[in-house]
């Protein structure tokens, strides 16, 4: 849509999906792959990275002439030595952003979209912003040892205490800390370059994170508001500062909100997309509910098989998909193992009294508000199957979405 208006675009990505294999390089001039030194469609970082000794070395040379030998040992070397040694990437993406400004010619508009890895498991922050937040009792030393393992958690093979999840937040709020500075800089970097003024920036999130709450860690098998309900900033056209929108929004409605704001008419985009718009100039009405989904358990049933064994009663109820929708005073999380949870969340924002069977009328609403919104477009036709490169596979389960 930008690309066909004529906006130069680009695009920085620290996370594996976020990648040309799914899709996401479509519409893009420039597609920038941070786990990469030198971009290319050959990628053995993530050999160097979890692979050791002899091993590594055998893998490599197994794969070296797979492309450019060249890059492909300075993709490996970077991959295990060099990636990580700061942060996820967001120091490394600002920096690609950066020659990014620079290098840019003409005066066409732009459209900028950079994927931030931080905060996300495991949580590693620099020291200096740990030390902000943790517990006075508790060094970083000590913190990095307390156990990240959400897998063996959910499976029932790790336990944590009260107070190791009091350290765990710590950490977490210490990378959200340490990003928040890390888009600070983009917004300097913006203004050096002499594009803020004439920029909408907008900062937000794909999901939450559990911490312990609800007996989950990480952000699988569940459609609370720790994981669905995301920060969500903008700057600029219209946008004021320091003004709060209590609308019910969701993330599809950035794009037409986007488009509104770029002055751009695409009909027949209009056409294929739920959202809308929320510009302070749109007269789209305003939403009574949110639609959240929840496709398939991730890690699957047979990823957490190979690594507990046998799954007991309480993991195979994640082998299910969840839809929600959600006004602003009551949500209902509905399961296709035919499961109901209903919470008045106006009054119980951290859901802990599950009010399915004692308030059924209103739940019932809910369910079939939510049907008729299924049956109000069409379904897209699938074989269930889905097929991915050895590299994208190995890079996946580097950051645990894979066993």
């Amino acid at each position: 849509m930008f690309d066909d208006a004529g906006y130069e675009t680009a695009a920085v990505s620290n996370n594996t999906w976020i990648s040309e294999e799914f899709g996401f390089s479509r519409g893009f001039d420039t597609f920038h792959k941070t786990w990469q030194y030198v971009q290319s469609d050959t990628d053995l970082g993530e050999i160097a990275r979890t692979k050791e000794g002899m091993e590594m070395f055998r893998a490599l040379a197994s794969r070296l002439t797979d492309g450019n030998p060249v890059v492909n040992v300075a993709n490996a070397v970077y991959g295990k030595f060099l990636r990580k040694q700061k942060d996820d990437g967001a120091k490394q993406t600002n920096e690609w952003i950066a020659n990014w400004l620079t290098e840019r010619s003409g005066d066409d508009p732009f459209f900028l979209f950079a994927n931030y890895l931080e905060p996300h498991l495991e949580y590693r922050p620099p020291k200096q912003y740990a030390e902000r937040f943790l517990p006075d009792d508790v060094s970083f030393e000590a913190a990095m040892d307390v156990s990240q393992d959400a897998w063996g958690y959910i499976a029932g093979e790790v336990s944590l205490s009260d107070h190791e999840f009091e350290i765990l937040r710590a950490l977490y709020h210490a990378e959200i800390a340490y990003l928040d500075e890390r888009i600070g800089e983009l917004r300097d970097l913006l203004i050096e370059a002499g594009e803020w003024d004439d920029t909408i920036f907008v900062v937000t999130s794909d999901h939450g994170e559990n911490i312990g709450e609800h007996g989950m860690m990480d952000h699988q098998y569940c459609l609370y508001d720790t994981l669905t309900h995301v920060p969500l900033i903008i700057h600029g056209d219209g946008f004021g500062q320091g003004t709060t929108n209590d609308d019910l929004i969701q993330l599809t409605d950035l794009v037409p909100t986007l488009l509104d704001a770029a002055g751009i008419d695409d009909s027949a985009m209009q056409s294929q997309i739920q959202g809308r718009s929320f510009h302070p100039e749109s007269e789209a009405p305003t939403r009574e509910y949110l639609i959240s989904e929840y496709m398939a358990p991730q890690p699957s049933m047979d990823a957490l098989k190979k690594r507990v064994g046998t799954l007991t009663d309480e993991l195979q109820r994640y082998d299910r998909s969840l839809r929600s929708i959600r006004t602003k005073e009551h949500k209902l999380i509905v399961g296709s193992d035919g499961s109901r949870e209903f919470y008045h969340v106006a009054n119980d924002p951290a859901e802990q009294e599950d009010l399915a069977g004692r308030v059924e009328q209103r739940a019932d609403e809910l369910e079939d508000e939510l049907e008729e919104w299924l049956a109000s477009f069409e379904h897209a036709e699938t074989d269930g199957t889905v097929s991915m490169s050895n590299d994208a596979k190995s890079r996946l389960e580097d950051l645990g979405y894979l066993q």
